[in-house]
């Protein structure tokens, strides 16, 4: 895909968390009211939800289609939403692909199968078999240091002729094979890790999945902006100053520091889930200490 052109997602997409309240219940308002926060002040195009940073492992299969249901309602026709659909079990994926879809998503994301270890044609059957289960336009989540598995790039050659796969959440920090990619396919892909957004747009990539962008959306999408315009050193002067917000959500588990920064913030998102536990005070104190540089 050409980078300049409009991708499906749009440019700056973040996987949102997923507030629970003080007895660790879903807490659709604050859902709606972060969703409302994300699109309106942090100006993403899209929002994941349920996927790893939305602890998708530790929400029941009504709990995600009630939080996908309600954030398809908050945001309406200003953002798009995409659900996580991920397992490790072909089976189950495809079921709540049908039940995103029900709930009114407008996009999937389907990681590869993780624990199992599947052999490549394995990945491309179960990628192949969950995208046809809907008419939604999927992207593949590839993140090899999380699942096991890379997605190769032959099988992500042989996925991209699939009607139903339009992009790639690329986690796999290998530019080239990213590159050659994006060179031999139409398919559309961000950068999943917040850090290789400039990177990843340099080689023809469009976008973000982002985590820090819960803070840095705003920011990001001028970043996104300017290298597309072609206004390079504003790009990477952006990419300067957001760099230690995009590596430092990740000195603990991402979704810890996004609810203790967004607490920080003053936006009140609750707690996580076992097993995670909730940061620290003193990883919570230097997360916040980065936002406030910025």
């Amino acid at each position: 895909m050409n980078a300049t052109a409009a991708p499906t997602f749009g440019r700056l997409i973040t996987a949102m968390v997923t507030p629970f309240d003080t007895d660790g219940k879903l807490d659709l308002a604050a859902a709606k009211r972060l969703a409302a926060y994300l699109v309106d002040v942090q100006h993403n195009d899209a929002l994941v939800i349920n996927g790893t940073t939305g602890e998708a492992p530790t929400t029941s299969d009504a709990e995600k289609a009630a939080i996908v249901k309600a954030v398809a309602e908050e945001v309406g026709d200003r953002a798009k939403v995409i659900a996580g659909v991920g397992t490790p079990d072909t089976a189950h994926s495809v079921e709540l692909a049908r039940q995103g879809a029900d709930a009114g998503a407008d996009g999937l994301l389907i990681v590869t199968p993780y624990y199992s270890l599947p052999p490549q044609d394995a990945i491309e059957a179960h990628m192949k078999t969950v995208a046809s289960a809907t008419d939604l336009p999927c992207i593949l989540y590839d993140i090899p240091h999380r699942t096991g598995r890379p997605i190769e790039t032959e099988t992500l050659l042989h996925l991209a002729a699939h009607p139903g796969i339009i992009g790639v959440k690329d986690a796999k920090k290998d530019l080239a094979a990213s590159a050659r990619v994006i060179a031999e396919t139409g398919l559309q892909y961000y950068a999943g890790d917040d850090a290789y957004t400039l990177p990843v747009l340099s080689i023809g990539g469009v976008g973000v999945v982002g985590t820090s962008t819960h803070f840095t959306g705003a920011a990001t999408a001028f970043m996104i902006e300017a290298f597309l315009a072609g206004r390079l050193s504003e790009a990477i002067e952006q990419n300067q100053r957001l760099l230690p917000v995009y590596t430092g959500v990740f000195a603990t588990q991402g979704c810890m520091l996004v609810k203790a920064g967004l607490k920080h913030r003053g936006i009140d998102v609750g707690p996580v889930r076992a097993p995670l536990l909730d940061a620290s005070p003193a990883q919570a104190a230097a997360f916040a200490a980065l936002l406030d540089a910025i």
